[in-house]
C-alpha cells in the first residue's frame, strides 16, 4: 500500500479538489456510483474538519489491491488543535459548527473502516477505508 496522492487543505476551495480526486481515484479503482458518492461524501467530510478546525492539512489517498482486498484508503492529517473528547465527537447529532452532526459517525457508517487518532496541541489522524465489493 503506497500513497497515491495527496491534497493540502487551507482554503474552502481545496475540499472541492480533494473530493474530485478522490471520485477519480475511487471510479478508477472499480467503485459504483453510490460508493463514489460514499467515498466523496467522506473526503468532504474529512476536509471540512480540517478547513475548519486545524486551518490546514491534508488528505492523502491510498488504493489497496492485495491477494484479499481491493479498496481505497483515505487519510487526514492535521497539527490543529486537536480533540479533546473523541466519544463526544463520535456521538450522533453532535456537531460544533452548527451543521447537521452527521459528521465523523456519519464518516464511520459509510465507511469499511475507520481509524481516529487525536492529540489535544498536536493534531488529529483519521484513517478511513472502503472495500470494493
Amino acid at each position: 500500500m503506497k500513497p497515491q496522492s495527496c491534497v493540502n487543505i487551507k482554503k474552502e476551495w481545496d475540499i472541492v479538489g480533494a473530493r474530485q480526486l478522490g471520485r477519480d481515484i475511487a471510479k478508477k479503482v472499480g467503485f459504483g456510483i453510490v460508493d463514489q458518492a460514499r467515498i466523496a461524501t467522506t473526503i468532504s467530510e474529512l476536509a471540512r474538519n480540517i478547513y475548519l478546525y486545524a486551518e490546514h492539512g491534508q488528505i492523502c489517498f491510498e488504493v489497496i489491491d492485495n491477494l484479499e482486498h481491493k479498496g481505497m484508503c483515505m487519510i487526514a492529517i492535521d497539527v490543529g488543535p486537536g480533540i479533546e473528547d473523541i466519544g463526544q465527537v463520535m456521538e450522533d447529532g453532535y456537531s460544533t459548527s452548527g451543521g447537521l452532526g452527521a459528521g465523523l459517525p456519519g464518516v464511520k457508517r459509510l465507511m469499511d473502516e475507520f481509524d481516529l487518532q487525536s492529540e489535544v496541541g498536536k493534531g488529529t489522524r483519521i484513517k478511513a477505508i472502503k472495500w470494493l465489493r
